[in-house]
């Protein structure tokens, strides 16, 4: 033990001490401590608009955008599915939205105006079917430019047909649109309710005794009937455009006439003749003049009843292109920012209604706001890192879209049972995965619409018809339509 301590050397107390091991050299930075897979920034980087404080501004305003759109977003979601389920809400509410089951002994008299511009492949069919109304007093007016030799002789051999209810009224106005061919013929109306119908509408025989009937059980100036599109199967917006039509007709509309604000529908809308007259017909230069008619008679304190049986609805296609569905969509929304503007809604008598008709009216430019930031904030959640909160905000508008196309697939099961109509299992797929290409075309037809706005841009954008929806003939009301084309013929 001696030997071996007398081998060690020993530390003289002047030798300095040992350094530490793996001690880093003056000149070696210390290592990045922060969260894996996250780059850290030289302070000298810092951006500028991070103050002394150190609040980067800039982080703030776009986190804050997102979040923003998100509950915009949000919002939009949940009143849609609201008002799609509004009829649904009890069974006293779905009960009155429908015609009672025997109606009333007839009390009015009727004017139909059936305007048509180069629709002679559907308008004789149409015209043939409202004079096989079993309502006893009924005049039906239709209205063709004097540019349109095809639809005029279609509708003068209609007349020929049915001579005791059929006029024809030449339109020559310039340039043509549907509530100038209104107002044209308006003078000659000689009922006590005016209706309007499209050139291509399957009516049911004996929707006017059931609207007379709604007339003398409520007292309304306007009773807007149910109109439903068929061809689901044409395409694979098509089926998402009919579902729209039932929902809207169904129960969304009722509830716009519960709060006493409702933009009518184009068709199978039945006013009495004297508030028309008292309000100069329909305006003409506007491109939603059925949205517009009701805001007016809204805002006058009109009462408007709607009702909804499906076998007395009329029955409609869709627009035959996308292209034509896209226009026809641009021309709505046009509309609506037309009737925002000109402003008569704020005569409304309470602040929840001018709120509500604010809301509905600017939906285009909600539409196009949230079309041109929903690809921008998807971009930002793949691309950009966000604080985990953040992400979780953005995805709050996910809730209400689930639940909404959950309501829109049990709605496509009832279309089905009610019109008679097979749906397959691989329409309920082609609807769940139209759900965002439909929302990005809306998206894009208020876009549009803004800008031809924006630019003054106002020319009417006519939707052409091929009577698709005749070809379904296996409900009642398409069965009782064949049985009329059949008579007529004989």
């Amino acid at each position: 033990m001696t030997v071996l301590s007398s081998l060690i050397p020993r530390r003289l107390e002047s030798d300095p001490a040992p350094e530490p091991l793996l001690t880093p050299s003056p000149d070696q930075a210390p290592a990045p401590q922060g969260v894996p897979n996250r780059e850290v920034l030289d302070p000298g980087l810092i951006d500028a608009s991070q103050n002394a404080a150190g609040v980067d501004w800039a982080s703030v305003v776009g986190y804050s955008g997102l979040i923003l759109v998100a509950l915009a977003l949000t919002i939009i979601a949940v009143t849609t599915l609201w008002w799609m389920l509004y009829a649904w809400r009890s069974k006293s509410t779905y009960d009155s939205t429908a015609f009672s089951k025997e109606p009333h002994a007839p009390q009015h008299t009727f004017t139909l105006l059936v305007p048509g511009r180069h629709e002679e492949e559907v308008m004789g069919q149409t015209l043939d079917a409202l004079a096989a109304q079993t309502h006893p007093d009924v005049q039906i007016i239709a209205i063709v430019g004097d540019d349109d030799p095809g639809t005029t002789a279609v509708v003068r051999a209609a007349a020929a047909r049915h001579p005791d209810r059929i006029e024809v009224v030449v339109d020559d106005s310039v340039p043509k649109n549907k509530p100038k061919a209104l107002n044209r013929a308006l003078p000659y109306a000689a009922g006590s309710i005016v209706g309007v119908f499209d050139a291509e509408d399957e009516v049911h025989p004996e929707l006017l005794r059931h609207i007379d009937s709604r007339f003398t059980e409520t007292g309304a100036t306007v009773v807007q009937g149910g109109v439903q599109l068929m061809n689901f199967r044409s395409s694979w917006w098509s089926l998402r455009n009919v579902l729209e039509y039932y929902f809207w007709f169904r129960s969304r509309l009722h509830f716009h006439a519960g709060a006493k604000f409702i933009p009518l529908g184009g068709n199978t809308v039945f006013v009495k003749r004297d508030a028309l007259e008292y309000n100069h017909g329909w305006d003409a230069e506007c491109l939603a003049e059925d949205c517009e008619l009701g805001v007016r008679l809204s805002s006058q304190g009109e009462k408007v009843v709607v009702a909804y049986s499906p076998e007395y609805v009329t029955r409609e296609e869709t627009p035959g292109t996308l292209k034509s569905f896209y226009k026809q969509r641009t021309r709505w929304n046009q509309g609506f920012l037309q009737v925002l503007r000109k402003g008569e809604w704020r005569t409304l008598p309470t602040r929840g209604q001018r709120l509500f008709a604010r809301y509905m009216l600017a939906m285009p430019f909600l539409q196009a706001a949230t079309g041109l930031l929903i690809p921008l904030s998807v971009f930002l959640i793949l691309v950009v890192k966000v604080p985990t909160i953040v992400a979780l905000l953005t995805f709050i508008p996910l809730a209400p879209t689930i639940v909404t196309v959950a309501v829109e697939i049990a709605g496509l099961g009832e279309f089905g049972r009610l019109y008679g109509q097979k749906v397959r299992v691989i329409d309920y797929i082609r609807l769940v995965l139209g759900t965002i290409p439909f929302q990005v075309l809306l998206a894009g037809a208020a876009i549009r619409a803004v800008f031809r706005e924006l630019r003054g841009e106002r020319g009417w954008e006519k939707t052409e018809h091929t009577g698709a929806h005749r070809e379904e003939e296996s409900t009642p009301t398409g069965a009782a339509s064949a049985r009329i084309r059949e008579e007529v013929a004989a």
